[in-house]
């Protein structure tokens, strides 16, 4: 069983004081509200706290120092600027340690307020598919191309089910998401070709406000796409891929999602064609594997039963194994 993954304390302090040394000059007081100030996830990919108008984020053990390196260069990039949410220079000095913890990279970046899960009827699907188009219609920047790894959409199925094996074997659902996975091609891989920028993870939680300019006329802040983890070129239609499992399986509305593709097809989104489950199946298909081996895997770690969603997704690999 996987334990809950924890980042020790000493290490959350030294995260702490990389994100403080980054909102703050040196021997400046703070005057951050407490609200404004902890950890905001402490997760096994990554753990990220908070100090006033900036985060400091560890980012997964094992990651790959030069994709990292690749991946973080590109969300810099002023090709990318409106779509991507740019990083902000680590604090010179001042905080030990300011580029790794543990052997993990840490990067800083600014704080935007996030979808709002308590109220799906405002969730920005239209907002999420321009911003996908924008990037995939994004020439990868010269000098970068060569550098920027794979998207890791596919591997973080097999990723997925690998993890389901190892901590969840005996559920009874296992073997139905086993014979769901098997009726995808070539295990997932992304298979196609593409070279496009893709963000590899897309999902709502994947966008936040971006701050407003100093200057800028009042108003709401526009959306930008965080978390560089998964980022890198290949098929787009990877990133469309988690929304059409969920409208595949019942849990997003038809409305919300013709909203969601139409906008993007709106905005000349290269990931579909003129029949876009051609290129979706197999992307959709995986989501939903990867979905309900999470589910899983999660719920034998955490000694519970499946909730109403998770529930939902077992039956979807269900239909898929039996088609």
């Amino acid at each position: 069983m996987d334990p809950a993954p924890r980042t020790p304390p000493d290490s959350l302090a030294r995260l702490a004081a990389v994100a403080r040394a980054a909102a703050h000059r040196p021997g400046a007081p703070c005057h951050c509200a407490s609200a404004q100030i902890g950890v905001l996830a402490d997760r096994d990919d990554g753990t990220v706290v908070r100090h006033g108008s900036l985060v400091a984020k560890a980012h997964a053990p094992g990651t790959d120092p030069e994709a990292h390196r690749a991946r973080l260069a590109l969300a810099a990039h002023p090709d990318v600027h409106g779509v991507l949410l740019p990083p902000v220079p680590l604090p010179p000095g001042g905080a030990a340690g300011a580029g790794a913890l543990d052997g993990r990279p840490v990067t800083v970046w600014p704080y935007g307020p996030p979808v709002d899960p308590e109220d799906p009827d405002a969730a920005p699907w239209e907002e999420a598919a321009r911003l996908l188009a924008r990037l995939h219609r994004t020439p990868p920047p010269p000098g970068l191309a060569a550098r920027l790894p794979g998207m890791r959409a596919p591997l973080k199925v097999t990723l997925a089910v690998d993890r389901m094996r190892r901590t969840a074997p005996g559920h009874p659902a296992a073997a139905t998401v086993l014979r769901a996975w098997r009726t995808v091609p070539d295990a997932g891989a992304d298979t196609t070709g593409r070279r496009l920028l893709c963000h590899g993870d897309f999902h709502l939680g994947q966008l936040v406000r971006a701050p407003r300019p100093v200057g800028a006329p009042a108003g709401e802040c526009p959306w930008r796409l965080i978390d560089v983890d998964d980022l890198g070129l290949g098929d787009p239609a990877w990133d469309l891929a988690r929304p059409a499992a969920w409208f595949a399986a019942g849990i997003l509305p038809p409305e919300v999602w013709t909203r969601f593709l139409g906008a993007y097809e709106a905005a000349d989104g290269p990931a579909v064609g003129a029949d876009p489950w051609a290129r979706l199946d197999v992307p959709a298909r995986s989501l939903t594997v990867q979905t309900a081996a999470l589910a899983l895997a999660k719920s034998a770690a955490e000694r519970r039963p499946l909730d109403e969603v998770e529930e939902v997704m077992i039956d979807t690999c269900a239909r898929i194994a039996a088609a």
